[in-house]
Formats: structure tokens, sequence, C-alpha cells
């Protein structure tokens, strides 16, 4: 298989074949709409739909300052990213504030107060200390925030995934994907990994590396999970394959779906082209509990 790397200052992907590029920020990356990313493959399917993502896709959003945290702790753990510079004062109220973050952004630095970057620097620190962690993201050991590009073979789409760590070693290939959140703890990962459909994630950043060939024996996908609460406890686990199966086979459905909405140029809501009115009712487990109760 024949893979290109697309040289910084090119504009688009030369060939149909993967490609890695190692130029593109991840605003570039995000904003590119010749090919879908995992999110976008989420946001087709239930509780999303095809005309809340081309409205998205058509009308992006602007940065929120909710995603610094994430965004900086990333920048720092990975050795690549967005740069980070501290705004003076704790409140971001004053004219002068606002005119410094908002000429940050536009440069896409990411603005931090003063303890902010002391957090994400301890936060940094952690995952160094860590037992697991630490080894995955040492220095040299992989590669951080490569696109990767390719075309799904059965609808002709093109495909992106942007992995946030990269180890390609010729006994193993190991995706790594580093999430910080309010809650570490293996129970809420594993509720999270269900509300954000993180397992199709995981399904489409393991083909991603495999259609790319950098996995002749297949790849792992690992989630690094980190909390912003002190002292930033830290939660190491691979996906599981069955879980991973369902991610693939959502990503196969949400492809069709996408590539039938290009072709016909229509994007449907949830409801889609219908006459009669549908029925609907509570969730089917709540059905059944108070049906026993209240019916008998």
């Amino acid at each position: 298989m024949t893979t290109t790397t697309v040289q910084a200052g090119a504009t688009e992907a030369p060939t149909a074949g993967p490609v890695f590029r190692d130029d593109l920020t991840a605003e570039q990356y995000h904003a590119d709409k010749t090919s879908i990313s995992s999110s976008g493959l989420r946001a087709l399917l239930d509780p999303g739909c095809p005309a809340q993502f081309k409205y998205d896709q058509d009308n992006p959003r602007p940065a929120k300052k909710e995603f610094d945290l994430g965004h900086a702790a990333h920048a720092l753990i990975l050795g690549d990213g967005p740069k980070l510079e501290v705004v003076d004062g704790t409140r971001w109220d004053t004219n002068a504030a606002k005119a410094k973050v908002k000429e940050l952004r536009a440069k896409e630095i990411v603005p931090l107060k003063d303890y902010e970057m002391e957090q994400v620097q301890a936060m940094a620190d952690a995952i160094r200390q860590h037992p697991q962690a630490g080894p995955l993201f040492a220095p040299g050991n992989g590669v951080a925030e490569r696109s990767i590009f390719w075309t799904h073979k059965e609808t002709g789409v093109r495909v992106r995934v942007r992995p946030d760590w990269l180890i390609v070693r010729p006994e193993v290939t190991v995706v790594v994907d580093l999430k910080t959140t309010t809650d570490a703890s293996p129970a809420a990962v594993s509720e999270a990994i269900a509300k954000y459909s993180y397992h199709q994630q995981g399904a489409l950043y393991v083909d991603g590396v495999e259609a790319a060939g950098l996995a002749p024996e297949g790849a792992r996908f690992l989630f690094v999970f980190q909390s912003k609460k002190a002292p930033y406890l830290i939660t190491v686990r691979e996906l599981k394959d069955q879980d991973q199966d369902i991610g693939r086979a959502r990503n196969e459905r949400a492809l069709r779906i996408y590539a039938d909405c290009v072709a016909k140029d229509e994007w449907p809501d949830w409801t889609g082209p219908v006459t009669d009115i549908p029925q609907i009712g509570m969730p089917s487990w709540d059905t059944l509990r108070q049906a026993e109760e209240y019916l008998g």
C-alpha cells in the first residue's frame, strides 16, 4: 500500500489513497470539508441527525472557554498543539482583558489565567509520574496529532482521524487518546464511552491507522482519562473488543447515511419525510417497569 505524506504548504491531498498530514493545525484539520471525522459520524446518529450535522458543519462554533483547559493540557502533555499564554488578572471582564483574549484566539493561542496555567502544568506532571500513562507519553515514544486521511472502500467517503498520540513499533501499534474530565473514575469512564460514543472513535482510529499501513498486525486503542480536579487522578484503559466492534458497526451505518445525504444533497431530521405523525413514549425499560407496577 502506498501512503503519501503531504508536505507543508499543500492545500489538499494529491491522491485518493491514505495520506499523512503533519502540517495541519487542529483548527485546519477540523475545518476540512472534503472528509468526515469521528465526531461527524457520531453526530449523524441518534441522538443527533443529518440536519443538525449539516448546520453545525456550515456554521462552526467559536472557541469556548470551557475547552481551554483540555486543549492546554493536551499541548503540555503531548508536546504539540496550540501555544499557551497567560492573560493577567483573575477577571477577564475588562475591555483590556477581552481585547487580549480575542487577539490571542485569533492567533490560535489558548488564553489562560495564571492559576489555570499552574493547573495544567500540574496535570502534565501527574501524567508524567503515572506508572502507566507516563511511559506511554514519554518523549520519543510516539507522534502527536498526526492527521490521517483515507477513503472508505464501501462508500467512497473520504475519512480523517487525528490520534492524540500514535506509537508505531515493529511489534505493536498503539493509538492513545487523552481526555480531560470532571470524573476519571472507571465507572464514569465507562458511562462516558456510552454517552459520547467513544467506542466509535476507537474503532475509526484503529481503522485509520490500519488503512494507512501503520499496523500490519493490527492496532490497540487506549484511553487515558484524567480528572481536572486535584490531585488530577488518571485512569488508563483499553477499549473492549466487543465495544470496538459495535463502534465499527455504528461507523459503517453513519458512513452510509453520510454518503446518501451527500449524493442526494438531502439532510433529514430525526423524523424524515413521513406524512403520518409517529407515536412516542417512554424509554422501553421505563414502560416495562411502570406497566408492571400500574397495569399489573
